[in-house]
C-alpha cells in the first residue's frame, strides 16, 4: 500500500511526489500523456528546446522555490521582453517609456504622465463596469486601442464590453525604459528544458504514462492511502454538477531553414485581422545559435472536450459552480486536490510549486 498515488506529473505532482519520497513515504505518479511535465513539457528539435504547450518563463521573487528548482538544473538568465506588432509597427512591452516614445514621441516621464492622465480624464470612467472601461481608466484610449482591445478580444473570443474587470485589474505601466516584463528579483529558462527539470523532481520516483486515472480508477485507487489528483475538478467528479468552462489554444509549429526568423522570443500580434495571438521562436528562451529554428503559432480558440484547457473563466457562473465542486471534494478526505486544474485557478509557476510545498507541509 503506498502512501501516495499522484495523479499528474506536472509542477505541482512532481514537487509533492519529490517530496513525498524525501520524506520517507512511498509514491508513485501516473500520468496520462506519453511524457512528464504536463504542460511546461519541451521537446528538443534540431537541437531547440520546443515549448509544446506555449512558452513558460520561470520568474518568482520567492527564494524559497528559486532555490528548490535550481537544486536540480541550472537556469539561464533569459529576461521576458516581448514586442507587439500593431496595425504594421513594433511596441515594447510592457508599457514603459520605449512604448510611449514609440506611441506618442514623449521623451520624459512627466510628458507621458500627463499624456496618460489627459486620456483617462477624458475617458470619464469612474467606476468601470467591463474590461473596456476598466481599461481607458487606468491608461486611457491610445494604449487601449492600439495594444489591449482587439488583443484581448482574440485572446478570449469576447468583446472588451462583455469581459468582466477582473481579467485587467491592473496594467503594468512603468515610466522608465525598462523592457523586462516581470518585476520579481529571479527570472529564467531550466538550461536543457523543463522536461529535464521534471525528470530531476520525479527521479527514483516510479512514473507510469500513458495512464488515464479516470479510466483506470477502481485499479489505482486501492494501490494507496491518499490520492493527490491534479486533474480537471469536475471530470474527477464526472461532470456530475456541470462542466467548468475554459480557454483552449491550437498551436502551430514549423521547423524553418533560417538561423533567426523574428530576433526575439515572443512577439504579439495584436491586428483582429491576424487569426493568431503571438509567434514564439523558441531558440532564443535559450539563446541558441543552431543553422534552424522553430517557430509556433498561438490560436486562441473555445475549449471543448477532447481539447486541451488551458485558461480559466473565472466570472461568477465558473466560480460559483467550481465552489460547489469544493463542496464534494470535501467529502473525500483521502484525496488531496491540487494544482490549476483541480483547483480552477491560473497559477504562475512558482506559485503552483509554493502551493504544492504548502499542502505537503500541512500533511
Amino acid at each position: 500500500m503506498l502512501d501516495y498515488l499522484v495523479v499528474g506529473s506536472g509542477l505541482f505532482g512532481a514537487t509533492f511526489a519529490h517530496l513525498a519520497k524525501k520524506a520517507g513515504k512511498s509514491v508513485m505518479v501516473v500520468e496520462k500523456r506519453p511524457h512528464v511535465a504536463g504542460n511546461c513539457y519541451t521537446e528538443n528539435v534540431e537541437g531547440i528546446d520546443v515549448h509544446k504547450y506555449g512558452a513558460h518563463i520561470f520568474h518568482t521573487s520567492n527564494a524559497r522555490v528559486w532555490n528548490f528548482v535550481n537544486s536540480f538544473v541550472p537556469f539561464n538568465r533569459y529576461t521576458n521582453s516581448p514586442v507587439a506588432l500593431s496595425r504594421g509597427r513594433l511596441f515594447n512591452l510592457p508599457f514603459n517609456m520605449n512604448t510611449f516614445y514609440q506611441l506618442w514621441g514623449v521623451k520624459t516621464p512627466a510628458e507621458a504622465m500627463a499624456k496618460i492622465e489627459e486620456q483617462r480624464a477624458a475617458s470619464g470612467v469612474t467606476e468601470p463596469r467591463n474590461l473596456e472601461e476598466q481599461a481607458l481608466s487606468l491608461v486611457g484610449r491610445d494604449v487601449y486601442e492600439a495594444l489591449i482591445k482587439e488583443y484581448t478580444e482574440k485572446q478570449w473570443g469576447r468583446k472588451c464590453t462583455e469581459l468582466p474587470t477582473s481579467v485587467i485589474k491592473r496594467l503594468p505601466v512603468r515610466f522608465t525604459f525598462d523592457n523586462n516584463y516581470f518585476n520579481d528579483l529571479f527570472q529564467g529558462i531550466p538550461v536543457g528544458g523543463y522536461t529535464g527539470l521534471v525528470k530531476a523532481m520525479l527521479e527514483g520516483i516510479e512514473v507510469r504514462l500513458d495512464m488515464d486515472f479516470l479510466k483506470c480508477r477502481s485499479e489505482l485507487e486501492s494501490l494507496a492511502k491518499k490520492i493527490v489528483y491534479t486533474g480537471p475538478i469536475d471530470e474527477f467528479f464526472s461532470f456530475r454538477l456541470g462542466t467548468l468552462e475554459y480557454r483552449s489554444l491550437r498551436f502551430e509549429t514549423e521547423l524553418l531553414d533560417c538561423t533567426n526568423f523574428q530576433g526575439n522570443a515572443v512577439v504579439n500580434y495584436i491586428d483582429a485581422s491576424v487569426p493568431y495571438t503571438r509567434i514564439i521562436e523558441h531558440k532564443h528562451f535559450e539563446f541558441g545559435e543552431q543553422p534552424k529554428t522553430v517557430i509556433t503559432r498561438e490560436y486562441p480558440m473555445t475549449w471543448e472536450p477532447g481539447k486541451e484547457r488551458f485558461y480559466t473563466v473565472n466570472d461568477e457562473k465558473n466560480s460559483r459552480l467550481y465552489q460547489e465542486y469544493v463542496a464534494l471534494s470535501k467529502q473525500l478526505p483521502n484525496v488531496i486536490f491540487g494544482g490549476r486544474l483541480a483547483e480552477y485557478k491560473y497559477y504562475d509557476m512558482d506559485d503552483v510549486i509554493e502551493r504544492a510545498m504548502d499542502v505537503f507541509s500541512r500533511e
